[in-house]
């Protein structure tokens, strides 16, 4: 089966379920918490890997206490682990889940947020058909120029974070690439036209997730949307977007029909959402294939 490769972050992260967003110098008992393995791409890779695809995952690891455990728990991930090993510590999440599910979040990037670009330059990508990454510091440009390279197609996770230069200062990244994932916030910062603006930057097709909305597929031929299921109880948000992505490359992957892709992304990340955590919450390919059944 050709294999993904997943370029990115990874860290230690805390969910912690709160009542309320504690005041200045409140203390805040909250109801529940779960704390694992996290990360943008890395939650991408696990959801890909729980879609049925066969996903390699490429990010740093620190020499710290929490990297070791991390390194050991990365084995029971669905997903081949490629860790670079580089001095320091982990990167940290700390979520804050309000009764209604949102969230607000507190980021410590320690070492972990991207591989340097030694390890980019010495990373395999013998076997490698497509490549998943954020674009944090110079390693991700010489990662797709790399793929390029080889004729491997892209896609790209986009965060405000990634262009605080204004988005053509990734012009090279976005050419060529064959989907671009950006949610609502990203979007607003690129303008009234924010697909439009991407496409013009050469993007192939264009996943803009929206929340309770659920997602839209924006490509050549037009737009195609998909809306969650109705009446779930939303819990916890975070890394739903993740799911989503995740979900979406795996069925592009297997081969499935588009709307089939875009339609089960939006549900396994909505099914996601009635569970705490991240990667813990992510359904399985056979899961979502049970819950079709139901609906027919």
């Amino acid at each position: 089966m050709a294999q993904t490769l997943f370029v990115g972050d990874i860290s230690l992260d805390l969910s912690l379920l709160a009542p309320h967003m504690p005041a200045p110098d409140e203390k805040v008992h909250c109801t529940g918490s779960t704390e694992g393995i996290g990360g943008v791409v890395t939650n991408t890779a696990v959801a890909f890997g729980r879609a049925g695809g066969d996903a390699v995952l490429f990010t740093p690891l620190g020499t710290d206490h929490a990297s070791g455990q991390m390194h050991r728990d990365a084995h029971s991930l669905p997903l081949e682990f490629r860790p670079a090993i580089v001095r320091g510590g982990l990167c940290r999440v700390v979520t804050v889940i309000e009764p209604h599910g949102e969230k607000r979040l507190l980021l410590y990037p320690g070492v972990t947020i991207y591989p340097e670009l030694e390890a980019i330059e010495a990373a395999s990508l013998d076997g490698i058909t497509h490549v998943h990454t954020a674009c944090f510091g110079p390693g991700a440009a010489r990662l797709i120029e790399r793929a390029r390279g080889l004729a491997l197609s892209w896609s790209i996770d986009l965060e405000p974070a990634t262009f605080p230069a204004g988005i053509d200062s990734l012009a090279d990244v976005l050419d060529g690439a064959t989907f671009v994932f950006i949610n609502d916030r990203a979007a607003n910062s690129l303008g009234d036209d924010p697909v439009g603006r991407l496409r013009a930057l050469g993007v192939g097709a264009v996943v803009r997730t929206r929340g309770p909305l659920g997602a839209e597929l924006h490509d050549g031929d037009g737009v195609l949307s998909a809306t969650p299921p109705t009446a779930l109880d939303i819990v916890d948000t975070t890394g739903a977007g993740d799911c989503l992505a995740g979900w979406f490359l795996a069925g592009v992957a297997a081969g499935w029909p588009m709307d089939r892709v875009l339609a089960r992304a939006v549900t396994a990340a909505a099914i996601a959402c009635t569970r705490v955590g991240a990667q813990t919450a992510y359904p399985t390919l056979p899961e979502i294939e049970t819950y079709e059944e139901t609906k027919r």
